[in-house]
Formats: C-alpha cells, sequence, structure tokens
C-alpha cells in the first residue's frame, strides 16, 4: 500500500525548479537596477540569471517536478529579462532607427513566444516544446536539441550583451566582438521567433475553422 502523501498546491509553487525561477526573477531585477552606471556588475549579474534557465530544465526531468507552473514562470522570465535589456538599450540608443529596431523585435518575441504557448495549449499538447518535424523542422531542431536551444537562446542575450557594452566606452571593443561572434545565432533565433509567430497564427486559425464547422453541423 502506497504511503505517499498527496501533492499539494503548496507543494508546486516550492518546487526545486521553480525556486530556481524565483532566483532568476530576483537577479534580473538586481541586473535592472544596476544597468545604468554599473555595466560589468549587470552582465554577471544578468548572465547568472540566464545561466539558470539551462539548470531549471535540468533539475525539473531529475527529481520529475515538470509543472505547468514552471514551464509558464521559464517563458515569462525569459521574456521579462530579455525585454528589460532592451528598454534600456532603447534608452542608451535614443536615435529613432534604432528604437523602431529595439521596439519592433520586442514585440516579435513577446508575440511570437505567446502565441506559440497558447496555440500548443488550445492544440493539446501538454508543452510549448513540443514541435513535430513534420510542423516545422526549424522548430523542432530548436525546442527537441538542448544544445541547440541553449547556443542559440546565449548567443541571442550576448548578443544584445554586445549592444549594451557597446553603450559604454570602456568595454566597446569587448561589445563589438561579441555582437560580430554572436551575430549568426542572434539571425537564427529571429527567424525562429517569424517562423514559431507565422505556425502558431496557423494553428489556431485551423482550430477556429473546426470549431465553426462543428458549430454548423450542429445547426
Amino acid at each position: 500500500m502506497s504511503t505517499s502523501r498527496e501533492v499539494t498546491a503548496n507543494d508546486v509553487v516550492w518546487y526545486i525548479p521553480n525556486k530556481i525561477g524565483y532566483m532568476r526573477v530576483i537577479t534580473a531585477i538586481i541586473s535592472f537596477m544596476t544597468m545604468r552606471d554599473f555595466p560589468f556588475i549587470t552582465m554577471l549579474v544578468y548572465g547568472i540569471s540566464c545561466l539558470l534557465d539551462a539548470l531549471d530544465g535540468t533539475m525539473a526531468r531529475k527529481y520529475g517536478q515538470v509543472s505547468r507552473l514552471g514551464a509558464v514562470l521559464d517563458m515569462v522570465t525569459d521574456r521579462s529579462t530579455t525585454s528589460g535589456l532592451m528598454c534600456f538599450l532603447a534608452f542608451a540608443y535614443p536615435s529613432r532607427k534604432w528604437c523602431v529596431f529595439f521596439q519592433v523585435l520586442l514585440g516579435l518575441d513577446i508575440s511570437s513566444h505567446y502565441m506559440h504557448m497558447y496555440a500548443n495549449l488550445s492544440g493539446g499538447q501538454g508543452s510549448h516544446k513540443n514541435v513535430s518535424k513534420e510542423s516545422s523542422r526549424l522548430l523542432h531542431l530548436y525546442y527537441t536539441r538542448r544544445d541547440v536551444l541553449f547556443t542559440i537562446c546565449a548567443f541571442n542575450e550576448i548578443f544584445y550583451g554586445g549592444l549594451y557594452f557597446l553603450a559604454f566606452p570602456q568595454y566597446a571593443t569587448t561589445g563589438k566582438w561579441l555582437c560580430i561572434i554572436c551575430l549568426p545565432g542572434y539571425i537564427f533565433k529571429q527567424v525562429t521567433n517569424v517562423i514559431q509567430l507565422k505556425r502558431a497564427a496557423l494553428m489556431l486559425a485551423e482550430l477556429d475553422a473546426k470549431d465553426a464547422n462543428e458549430r454548423s453541423k450542429n445547426n
């Protein structure tokens, strides 16, 4: 006879991977507070927040603590952390073309991930990372290969970090080389954002069409 107790909502809230997620939120906020005046400290703390992103999923699988809360917390923290840095970049590069650049890519990042998750959940997928090869080879590679996912996300964040360093004369050379090295991975990330936005829109449209046809049959 099993003696294991029933899992409560409070247990899920304090799952190990979710605790890591909360640490990511705290380190992100600290990096925002130091971002204007302390670039080295900012990138150090911001980098810790991003590295913790690679740890929460590993802990979730190791301890059998995969949860909907953890999946959403992970994505929301990802988007919020990157958004905070991009907001500062729009402040650091106030020219019209740069502001539009950051605004468009920030909108693409948030909307593509939100629609992607919503479409997958609406379609009965347990996770936003469940993408079949038939649906999109590129997204399948991106979401099913953890080494690819980690590398591309790292390049994306380091590219923005390079732009951040470029705003400070003492780190401008470092920032330039970070941007050059990470540019291919950064472009790859933006392409995946466009593809997953299109895929999510089509998935939602197909679900709507299915619902409309079922209503027509019942009338």
